[in-house]
């Protein structure tokens, strides 16, 4: 009894003398630098809303100088997102973040954008390693130290008192000079110091090492919060982010799914759970909503069309799976005996058959209900009445063709193609129907027909612009055409560009199956960029931290479609990046007929 009193007093005081752990957010700016993802203004709210539900402390919505359209889409999450406390255990909102550069021009347009959030931060960053401040930069230390406080002073001067300030390559930077610019910083008026292993070079020891020298050098006459950000390139940011915690690191800066530049960031679904699993190992708590976990994957991997391999950890479709017989055997007589986490914690869906074809209205409408409660997908169906209706159709043609019913991963499947139709903006063009002959030795032909919708142009424009005029009225046409191609995919895509118009180049082409089985639906997702019609591609433009002037690079759209049939699939997720190419388009055009810089919806490349 003495022995089980004093393990309780133990465990009792380890949880008194926990610390808040605050989870920094960045997959809106740095998760989506991962090669291929561009998202709109609409995408990136609906992740933001999710952020929020999911109980994430701040958000890093954007990289504001970087474009008319990061600088719309941080403001309009400042705006719609920043105020909303739903689900969240705090009460409080997210504190929405905007990276800025230790450059006057980037740390006032950051705050412009962040301005209509109750709670607002700039983070702004200066390499400090020699590698980067001589041959990237060309600036000496003491001038690094100059720019660095300059930096944090001008923001302060804006009247932002919540300051982030990161030594970019931290992890191969000095530790000296580490300390003497940090303390500059602070005296200068940063709240937080994030710690960033740039390029993934640190091991868990040499990280966790840096992080508690900081923490006892770094000279403060106030509390000062600091950070981890570290990326994957060696496959050690979790554990570098845990070795951080565990040496006095008090915030982390994660992505879901782990996905950004390169290999990676931190993956925010590995850290939580590591600290849920070992409550009493790591000193710190969290305030996420673990139920919101899958739903949040899901979303950044349906918005960015980032394949989650099966074996991820925490979210991938093996994760709980298990095929050994010995396994099986003991998952079945406790399922303690191979599963740490069990997966309703993290909301994931049952694979129980609960509907089929015979199945009516309302229990499909019950089900829907049951599946979506507390969750993202929830408001959305609230606010579109027909919606319903339109899922019940999907699902009925999905249950006439499934011998073994309809699961629930089947039913988030529909509402995902749903809302990821509907996100996309207007729907120029939608899939009607196709006709595919192929085989060994031939060059396949596809027809296909697609609707085409025309907004006519008003007859007087100056009535057009007044509040009491009738918006005009769209009308669909049915178009068809055929084309060839090197198999029955190519050929689709190549009678899609006949019909639409469109010139791109096929960046990327992914199936999955959404569940097991050769009836299962099947989601494609494909990413084009513009094309001149010499396969040369249009540029975009990305930012670096050593100049004040933009560079090319890709500007990629990415479209999604599932169906039972894999070629439907294909041809409706070709028709979405179509449709999303059209829509960027337009906003470039309008943007510039406004007297706004031709930008387009999101650029960026900064490497912290």
């Amino acid at each position: 009894m003495l022995h089980s009193a004093t393990a309780a007093d133990a465990a009792d005081a380890a949880a008194a003398a926990q610390q808040p752990l605050v989870i920094f957010d960045t997959t809106l700016r740095d998760g989506e630098q991962s090669p291929g993802v561009t998202l709109t203004v609409s995408e990136k709210l609906e992740i933001a809303r999710q952020l929020s539900r999911l109980g994430v402390d701040v958000c890093e919505a954007g990289f504001p100088v970087a474009s008319e359209g990061d600088f719309e889409a941080v403001q309009r999450i400042a705006a719609e997102v920043g105020p909303l406390t739903d689900g969240r255990r705090t009460g409080r909102p997210m504190v929405i973040c905007a990276l800025a550069r230790a450059v006057e021009s980037d740390i006032r347009r950051a705050y412009d954008a962040i301005l209509p959030a109750p709670l607002r931060r700039i983070h702004t960053f200066l390499a400090t390693s020699d590698i980067h401040l001589q041959y990237k930069l060309k600036i000496s230390r003491e001038q690094c130290i100059e720019r660095a406080v300059a930096a944090v002073r001008f923001a302060r001067s804006l009247g932002c008192t919540d300051i982030e300030f990161s030594p970019e390559d931290a992890g191969r930077s000095d530790r000296a000079f580490l300390v003497q610019v940090l303390s500059a910083v602070v005296e200068a008026g940063a709240t937080t110091l994030n710690i960033p292993d740039t390029v993934g070079y640190n091991t868990p020891e040499e990280y966790g090492d840096m992080i508690r020298f900081l923490v006892d050098n770094v000279k403060a006459d106030r509390p000062i919060v600091f950070s981890t950000h570290c990326h994957n390139d060696l496959g050690l940011a979790t554990a570098n982010t845990l070795a951080g915690i565990r040496n006095g690191a008090r915030q982390v800066e994660v992505t879901v799914n782990g996905i950004g530049e390169r290999a990676g960031n931190t993956s925010m679904e590995e850290v939580v759970m590591a600290i849920h699993t070992h409550p009493t190992v790591f000193p710190v708590f969290h305030n996420i909503d673990t139920y919101q976990i899958y739903h949040a994957s899901q979303l950044v991997t349906r918005k960015t069309g980032m394949m989650i391999q099966p074996n991820k950890a925490i979210v991938g479709a093996n994760a709980f799976a298990h095929e050994s017989g010995i396994h099986q055997d003991g998952v079945l007589k406790h399922k303690a005996t191979y599963e740490i986490i069990q997966p309703e914690i993290l909301g994931m869906p049952s694979k129980a058959l609960v509907l089929g074809k015979h199945s009516g209205r309302n229990a499909f409408r019950t089900r829907i209900d049951e599946i979506i409660r507390d969750t993202i997908y929830q408001a959305y169906i609230a606010r579109e009445p027909t919606a319903y209706e339109t899922l019940f159709v999907a699902f009925k043609k999905l249950a006439d063709s499934k011998k073994r019913g309809v699961t629930d991963q089947d039913l988030f499947a529909l509402l995902d193609d749903h809302l990821n139709i509907h996100s996309s903006g207007r729907e120029t063009f939608r899939f009607h129907s196709l006709q595919v002959v192929s085989g060994t030795g031939i060059l396949a032909t596809a027809t296909v027909s697609i609707i085409n919708t025309v907004v006519p142009p008003p007859a007087d424009p100056s009535e057009a612009a007044a509040a009491d005029a009738e918006p005009s009225t769209p009308t669909e046409n049915i178009i068809t055409d055929a084309a060839i191609g090197h198999g029955p995919v190519h050929a689709i895509f190549n009678a899609i560009n006949r019909l639409t118009g469109v010139k791109n180049v096929l960046a990327s082409y992914d199936v999955t199956g959404v569940t097991d089985g050769s009836d299962a639906l099947g989601k494609v997702i494909v990413r084009i960029r513009p094309s001149d019609g010499s396969g040369d591609h249009a540029p975009r433009f990305e930012t670096d931290e050593s100049s004040d002037s933009a560079t090319d690079v890709d500007e990629t759209v990415q479209g999604q479609g599932t169906d039972e049939d894999i070629l439907v699939a294909s041809a409706k997720a070709y028709i979405n990046a179509v449709n999303r190419m059209i829509n960027s388009e337009r906003r470039i055009i309008s943007g510039k007929g406004a007297g706004k810089a031709l930008a387009p919806v999101s650029s960026r490349k900064v490497d912290v």
